[in-house]
């Protein structure tokens, strides 16, 4: 157990490490007018996600504390939306599609709402 948490603690210093650097990079580039970075790193991220998923599936099978550091903990904190694209499309593949787009609608409103709310619920409790 304490070496799963190591591995998803490693791969997650490494991927926000990455991430920041990511959208520091984008910032200087382009400004700060859009996020192109977290556009970047979440494409990025999803891309590297299926890679690895089809790779782990069909040629290779790594070490579960190698599969953790970098599923887990490099892209979870690299980019969380790798995963919530994973879920998505292995919804899909099932044959489920309507809980694969109820799933995506539910999850990138109710994120916003979650986001909207808090930030309403700090400045009514501040104000």
């Amino acid at each position: 157990m304490l070496g799963s948490l190591a591995a998803i603690a490693g791969g997650g210093a490494l991927g926000a490490v990455l991430r920041h650097s990511a959208n520091q990079g984008a910032m200087h580039l382009f400004g700060p007018d859009y996020p192109y970075g977290t556009v970047f790193v979440n494409v990025l991220g999803s891309f590297i996600m299926g890679g690895l998923i089809a790779y782990f599936a069909h040629v290779w099978q790594p070490s579960n504390a190698l599969r953790l550091f970098v599923i887990t903990g490099f892209l979870g904190a690299f980019t969380t939306f790798s995963t919530f694209s994973l879920d998505f499309v292995t919804l899909l593949e099932r044959g489920a599609m309507a809980p694969a787009f109820g799933y995506a609608t539910i999850s990138v409103v109710l994120s916003i709402a979650g986001l909207i709310l808090g930030i309403w619920v700090i400045r009514w409790g501040f104000a």
